[in-house]
């Protein structure tokens, strides 16, 4: 841990909070079990059951793999920190996170990722393109959001929205991948089929784009239609996620 183990949160949340802290937790040693992560950049957050509209999101200084549901930092729409903690959080973080979280009432998770494929993809002027089974099954809940520089201008928020609408997965351009979902397994399987998808299109382009196949017509939209059942395969992947980390990331749960 960057300042040893935090004081135990269970006793001081609701069982309500204590759930989604260590579902958060879990997003964080997932990501970094892939090698998703940034070193102590890029975000994951949730929000505290509650009408009071707070999220958690990681401490400032901590890598993904020392992440736990006890260090996580409760602050407010506002980015103000609610509650004690010897912790600080990263304003970029604040400002595309709370964005998200405040316009959209499903959007209970958002993981926010600098990956390098998801970067490469980011970049490209056609955007995701339908060369791969996972990326037909996404290509029409992906929505995109034009590069302005680090997120430090709350008057980004706004057409952060307005881009993102009601879809669940986000390509920021020259800058990574975004997921909500209304649970960790949602925003979890989105984000593994999105970044699966940037990682395909790297690989088959590094032959050139003459000699890559588009999915016919037909074929893309028989998936996208199949693709309307990936929450249900979310239910599925998420007690096997737990688990993997049970074997491979111990202690995320404290």
């Amino acid at each position: 841990m960057a300042d040893g183990a935090p004081v135990s949160m269970k006793s001081r949340v609701s069982e309500a909070e204590w759930r989604t802290r260590v579902e958060l937790a879990a997003l964080y040693r997932l990501v970094a079990l892939h090698g998703w992560d940034d070193m102590i950049f890029t975000h994951i957050s949730a929000r505290v059951p509650g009408p009071e509209h707070h999220f958690l999101i990681n401490p400032y200084g901590f890598y993904f793999d020392e992440i736990t549901a006890s260090s996580l930092v409760k602050v407010d729409l506002d980015g103000d920190i609610v509650g004690e903690t010897p912790y600080f959080i990263n304003p970029a973080g604040f400002t595309i996170h709370s964005a998200v979280h405040a316009a959209r009432e499903d959007a209970k998770f958002v993981i926010h990722l600098h990956t390098v494929n998801g970067v490469g993809v980011a970049a490209q002027q056609g955007g995701l393109l339908p060369i791969s089974q996972n990326a037909c099954l996404l290509q029409h809940q992906v929505a995109y959001h034009g590069y302005e520089g680090l997120a430090l201008n709350h008057d980004e928020r706004e057409r952060l929205v307005a881009d993102l609408g009601d879809k669940p997965l986000m390509l920021l351009r020259n800058h990574g991948t975004l997921a909500v979902g209304e649970t960790a397994a949602q925003a979890w399987i989105g984000i593994f089929f999105l970044e699966r998808a940037c990682a395909q299109q790297v690989a088959a382009l590094s032959v050139g784009r003459e000699q890559v196949l588009i999915a016919p017509d037909e074929a893309q939209a028989e998936t996208k239609e199949q693709g309307r059942g990936i929450g249900f395969i979310s239910a599925l992947a998420w007690p096997g996620a737990l688990r993997q980390l049970d074997r491979k990331s111990p202690g995320y749960d404290v």
